[in-house]
């Protein structure tokens, strides 16, 4: 079979654009999304450097003091004595399944040079840790196990299918984590389930579809929301953003409602 590049799309239905400019698209950071992805679970796959310089991965669990991974690890198995030995590693985070495609949903690396926190430093990474990892408490503290800090340098954010950036450590530490993101799943349902012809009206007066004839929320973040659209030309996804961000999801209601008077306004 003769190679295809990316300008062809074979057999795959194309994405028709938008007919009007897009009101406000303005959505989240690499940089917060990757806190936003790394505050959602406590598990990931820890890459670190053997002996020989090979790459090794494994399954580790983690807390997060002020964004940075705090690892427990134990000083016997092959990632601990890779990290003594070098302290270079990455984490790689994936976010809670939204999609049954495992490449069209969000993950992160994280990369940079662990450390060995001390004093304070160290009593904090220790109740980090635990707080994420509550069945730690039977090990943390024996002395074959070691509590590392990933100072992370570098950022790598995939959001799926044709959605990536990345972000410096420094952006990494200054941003936040999601308020909103935590409880979406249940305002998402609503949205579709009670509101569905208000969300073609946004998508139509502000998302850049007048020609949408449905509209489905598929995400929700401080900043709007993410819609797919069914229009005459095929199916689209665009974004509808708040008039000012949010800081938590009891604020989700009036940002939506004050959407919908927008549309509706025109």
């Amino acid at each position: 079979m003769a190679s295809r590049d990316h300008g062809d799309p074979g057999d795959a239905p194309s994405v028709p654009p938008a007919l009007t400019p897009i009101v406000n698209d303005v959505r989240p950071t690499a940089a917060e999304e990757a806190r936003t992805i790394a505050a959602s679970t406590n598990t990931g796959t820890l890459a670190t450097l053997t002996a020989t310089g090979d790459p090794w991965a494994s399954l580790v669990t983690y807390g997060l003091d002020g964004g940075a991974p705090v690892l427990c690890v134990s000083n016997l198995a092959e990632h601990g004595r890779n990290l003594a030995a070098d302290q270079r590693a990455s984490i790689s985070i994936v976010a809670p399944a939204t999609d049954a495609d495992p490449l069209a949903n969000a993950r992160i690396t994280l990369a940079g040079v662990v450390y060995k926190p001390a004093g304070a430093a160290h009593d904090a990474a220790r109740q980090a840790h635990l707080d994420a990892v509550p069945a730690a408490k039977y090990y943390v503290d024996y002395s074959d196990f070691t509590l590392w800090v990933l100072r992370v340098d570098r950022v790598r954010w995939v959001g799926g299918y044709g959605r990536m950036d990345s972000a410096s450590g420094q952006d990494y530490a200054a941003a936040s984590p999601d308020a909103v993101r935590p409880t979406a799943a249940g305002a998402i349902a609503h949205l579709n389930a009670d509101h569905a012809d208000s969300l073609v009206e946004m998508v139509r007066a502000l998302g850049g579809y007048p020609d949408a004839t449905a509209a489905v929320c598929t995400d929700l973040d401080r900043y709007g929301m993410d819609l797919r659209v069914t229009c005459p030309r095929g199916i689209a996804y665009t974004r509808v953003g708040y008039a000012n961000p949010i800081d938590s999801a009891d604020e989700l209601r009036s940002a939506t409602v004050e959407l919908a008077r927008r549309a509706r306004q025109g």
